[in-house]
This record gives C-alpha cells, sequence and structure tokens, in this order.
C-alpha cells in the first residue's frame, strides 16, 4: 500500500501564512539588500576627502581666492553660500579657515566615526565649491556626492569605515524594525542614488563631448596635448608629443576617453565581472588626466565617486580591521543606544519554527 502524499500548498498561501507567523511572533521585517557599510565605500569617502584636502592644502590662500574678472571677490557670500566656512570666517582669516577644512577632511580621510563627519564633510565640500575663485569639476562632483552619502554615514554604526561588520550585528541591522529599519532603508537607497549620480555623470560627459567637432573627428587631444595651460607637462611632452602627431594614436586618444566614459554611463546594467574591468579602465583615464593636465584633486574624486559605481553595494576591500569591542558591544560598531524597549536582544537569523520534543 502506497504512503498517502500531502496535498500540494499554494505558495502565495504559504507566504502569507509565513507573513502572519512572522507578525504573531513578534519577528521584524528583513531588508534583503546588501548593507552599505563596506570598506570600498570607506576608501570612496576617503579618496573624495584627500582630493578636497590636496586641493585647499597645495593651493595658497591668495591663489583659492584671487579675484575673477567680472565677479566680485572671493569668498561668495550670496545666498544659501553665505553659510560657508569661509563666509562665517572672521575677517582676514580665510588662511585659517582654510586649515581648519583640511584638518575636518583629514579626519574623514581617516575612516573615525562616519556617523559623526559625514554631514562635516559635506559642509567643507560645500565650503570649497561655493567659496573659492574658481572650483573644477572634481569640487562639483564631491559636494553632491558627499550630500547624498549623509543618510548613509548617519546610519553607519562602525567606529571606523575601515571596519567590517561581524556577521550577527549586520543580521540585526537586516532585522531591524521601527526607525533603525528606515535608517537602513535610506543608507542603501542613497547609495544606489550616488551610484546613478555617477552614472550620469559619465553618461553627459560622453554624449556633450560629441557636440564638438573635435571630438566627433577625433582630434580633440592634440590640442589639448599642446595647451598652454593644460597641456603635458615638460617631462612628458616628448612623448605626448609624437602620438598626438600621428593620426591613427591621436583617434586612439581621442576616442578612447569617450568609449570608456558611455560604458561607465551604463556599467550598472553589466554584470560584476565587467563593472571591474571598467572600473580599471576608468582609473586609468582619470591617471592619464592628472599626468597630462595635473588636476590630482580631481582624479582622487573620481577615484571615490568610480569605487561607488564599478563595486557592488556593501562590498569590501581584501584586508579588514579588527577592533577590542567595548562593553555590550560588537567588535567594530557604536555602543547600542536604544531604549529598554528597543533594545532587547534580537535573534541573529529568523529562527526555524520550534518543533515538540
Amino acid at each position: 500500500m502506497s504512503e498517502r502524499q500531502p496535498p500540494a500548498q499554494d505558495p502565495a498561501k504559504t507566504s502569507t501564512q509565513a507573513q502572519s507567523t512572522a507578525q504573531t511572533t513578534g519577528q521584524a521585517p528583513t531588508v534583503r539588500a546588501a548593507l552599505p557599510w563596506g570598506t570600498v565605500y570607506g576608501l570612496a569617502r576617503t579618496l573624495i576627502a584627500l582630493g578636497t584636502a590636496g586641493t585647499l592644502a597645495f593651493s595658497g590662500t591668495g591663489t583659492l581666492f584671487s579675484h575673477v574678472v567680472g565677479r566680485d571677490p572671493a569668498p561668495y557670500c550670496d545666498g544659501i553660500q553665505r553659510a560657508g566656512a569661509f563666509c562665517v570666517a572672521p575677517d582676514g582669516q580665510l588662511g585659517l579657515a582654510r586649515w581648519l577644512c583640511v584638518a575636518v577632511l583629514l579626519l574623514v580621510a581617516s575612516g573615525w566615526r562616519p556617523r559623526w563627519t559625514g554631514v562635516a564633510h559635506w559642509y567643507v565640500a560645500f565650503s570649497v565649491h561655493n567659496g573659492i575663485s574658481i572650483p573644477d569639476g572634481g569640487d562639483q562632483v564631491a559636494v553632491v556626492l558627499t550630500l547624498l552619502l549623509i543618510p548613509v554615514t548617519l546610519a553607519d554604526p562602525r567606529r571606523s569605515h575601515w571596519q567590517r561588520l561581524p556577521d550577527g550585528a549586520a543580521a540585526r541591522h537586516r532585522e531591524a524594525g521601527g526607525a533603525r529599519a528606515w535608517a537602513v532603508t535610506a543608507a542603501v537607497a542613497f547609495t544606489l542614488a550616488a551610484q546613478l549620480q555617477v552614472a550620469g555623470i559619465y553618461f553627459q560627459s560622453s554624449i556633450a563631448k560629441l557636440s564638438h567637432q573635435e571630438w566627433a573627428d577625433g582630434t580633440a587631444m592634440y590640442y589639448w596635448g599642446n595647451d598652454v595651460a593644460f597641456g603635458a607637462a615638460d617631462w612628458l611632452a616628448p612623448l605626448l608629443g609624437p602620438l598626438v602627431g600621428w593620426s591613427p594614436s591621436l583617434a586612439l586618444l581621442t576616442w578612447s576617453p569617450l568609449v570608456i566614459e558611455f560604458a561607465l554611463a551604463i556599467s550598472l546594467l553589466m554584470p560584476p565581472r565587467a563593472r571591474r574591468l571598467l572600473l580599471a579602465g576608468g582609473f586609468a583615464l582619470h591617471l592619464g588626466i592628472g599626468l597630462v593636465m595635473g588636476l590630482w584633486s580631481f582624479v582622487l574624486v573620481m577615484w571615490g565617486a568610480l569605487l561607488l559605481l564599478c563595486l557592488p553595494i556593501g562590498a569590501h576591500l581584501p584586508w579588514t580591521v579588527r577592533r577590542v569591542a567595548e562593553p555590550g558591544t560588537e567588535p567594530g560598531t557604536e555602543p547600542d543606544t536604544r531604549s529598554d524597549a528597543e533594545s532587547a536582544p534580537e535573534p541573529e537569523a529568523a529562527p526555524a519554527p520550534a518543533t515538540p520534543r
């Protein structure tokens, strides 16, 4: 006599029953997306901060706030710009304000307490972009990305952005309820928004170049390579000169950045392996910009942006930093400041239904 098989269950009904069981047992909903607080995101923050710090540290106060024809003397303090650090600084203290901003940026770059330094990072980037005489594209990218990363940093529970969240702590953040669940969701959403922003930057850059005849016909790098202000440095000119003087290599040097930029613009649609290859291509592209034009602060900021774009959310570097936990905390996380009701022990993973013995 064959055994009777249990009737097949409706998946939708089973899912509904599971949700009902979870609600009955008080289990919090689970965040399925990867948590954004990886060490790669930390490296991106460091590079962006160092880029802005380089602008302030290696440019004199007179250079940063030099007079531009057709504009009032810098810093510019119209409207919301008057909230910037260089506008609230006392008269004659722009140099002091500059070095205070450098100190804040170096603190950010160290990785210390992201939740405490995220807003400060944006404020300094905002002050630089709106206050100095001639901000470059890197300053604009920095102020936008640091603004988008504020929700990510405010929800970051680590003492350092070089640390990896312990598995138990990561599980609790995914399963958190109430305000913490909203904070984690916002952190994931704004990390994705930062990725989309960087993709948009490369899309606009690649498409806008094609509207210029020199980029369309493959001769733009000849003019850039021989430009008096932004051309190749003296040590590089003997190498670059023959390359931009030969038509095939000139076309390759002109069109390859367009191809790389457009590929980066659509990289979020590509598999991880292709995105890692594009990361290398993007790093090489901006390294070339640094060597030829000397815009190293721009290069560092864009390297940070590339890390956010090309590597998965929550990705980690091969090495991590481990520190001894404070009493009552997981290693590498902040002490729990929730109320007694909220800080009740939570399971690291959804437990399986208990079976009678």
